[in-house]
């Protein structure tokens, strides 16, 4: 049985699985200096900084319900698109770049099966950087109406960790949350032949929102 899209009301927030490691050692710092400040101008002096982190992880780690919105190939990341380019095989890559600031939690692109997930180490250069295609990434296959659909997650110079959500076998709704990339980085998504692309460099998506192909 297909997931559902969201288990929450439309507009709300919650936190994005995989942030525990990052986000709890934080809050607690933040909590735990608070609670001294009273007492400790050390502890005052270390309450600032750690209740920005801490807020900033919250704010990173963010994980928003969507309506998602009806299409063939909706946009898998919120970011900016970086790069269209066509392959050799027929196929366009539109690669998108997230900053820190996006939302960090990655969408199906289309409704179908994982066919194939596929951690691939590498290094861990900028995501905008044209030698980031060489970095630490994940590389997804989906078995969708449109035939095989590949899509990749690529992490930057911070993100050290990309946290899949499902694995190979699983049946996804379109706009299904898939996995995280922790920080600044970026995801591939190869169009098929004959697929024509709606977007532009430079454009905003938004995952689960944008629509990625052109009628």
């Amino acid at each position: 049985m297909p997931h559902s899209q969201t288990s929450a009301p439309r507009g709300s927030v919650r936190l994005a699985r995989g942030a525990s490691p990052w986000l709890l050692p934080t809050v607690a710092t933040a909590a735990l200096s608070l609670l001294r400040a009273r007492s400790s101008k050390r502890a005052a002096v270390v309450a600032v900084p750690a209740t920005a982190l801490a807020a900033g992880m919250l704010w990173f780690f963010r994980d928003p319900e969507r309506e998602i919105t009806q299409g063939r190939v909706i946009s898998p990341a919120d970011g900016v698109v970086q790069s269209i380019m066509p392959w050799k095989d027929g196929r366009t890559r539109v690669a998108i770049f997230m900053n820190p600031l996006n939302v960090h939690v990655n969408r199906a692109p289309l409704a179908g099966t994982v066919t194939s997930v596929e951690h691939i180490p590498g290094g861990f250069v900028p995501a905008f950087n044209k030698e980031s295609e060489n970095n630490e990434r994940v590389v997804w296959h989906f078995d969708t109406e449109l035939g095989d659909i590949e899509m990749v997650q690529i992490a930057g110079a911070v993100a050290r960790r990309i946290v899949p959500y499902v694995p190979q076998g699983t049946k996804l709704e379109q706009g299904e949350r898939i996995g995280l990339i922790r920080f600044g980085s970026r995801v591939d998504i190869y169009l098929p032949e004959g697929v024509d692309v709606a977007v532009e460099v430079g454009q905003a998506t938004t995952a689960g929102v944008t629509r990625i192909d052109r009628d």
